[in-house]
């Protein structure tokens, strides 16, 4: 088979369509008359609520918000995502240890057995030792 012959062979292979995608500017416009639509209707629920009077019945109507518990406390960094973390039922590296080490702790005074307290004491001291540098880390980068 000469070379001719296999051009045109690659010639009869007809290209696969390709799949239009609408331009980025029309998904923007899609996706920007979602969200318009989401506000309207929020807007909506938020207009009918206060022509019900719900919203002026609200124990907390006219009051500031309380602040969260240890919000003031918080470094002002960390507060965007600890709110984040606990709105997502995430606790914090940090408080997960805690909670190991008081579970350590209370495991230790239950063991009667030396050799298993030596063990749990070995692992208290480590959580400890890791919790410590986390803190000290946190500390100097100003970041607490």
């Amino acid at each position: 088979m000469g070379r001719a012959s296999r051009r045109n062979e690659a010639r009869a292979v007809e290209p696969l369509p390709l799949v239009s995608k609408p331009p980025e500017s029309e998904r923007r416009k899609q996706r920007d008359a979602a969200l318009r639509t989401l506000d309207e209707t929020i807007a909506e629920h938020l207009a009918q609520a206060w022509r019900t009077g719900e919203i002026q019945s609200a124990e907390s109507y006219g009051k500031p918000l309380k602040d969260a518990e240890g919000w003031a406390q918080t470094p002002v960094e960390f507060r965007l995502p600890f709110k984040i973390l606990k709105n997502a039922d995430v606790v914090p590296p940090e408080v997960e240890m805690f909670h190991r080490r008081a579970a350590l702790r209370e495991a230790m005074a239950v063991c009667a057995d030396e050799d298993s307290r030596r063990a749990l004491r070995q692992r208290l001291s480590e959580l400890e030792q890791a919790l410590a540098l986390r803190l000290e880390g946190m500390r100097s980068s100003g970041r607490v």
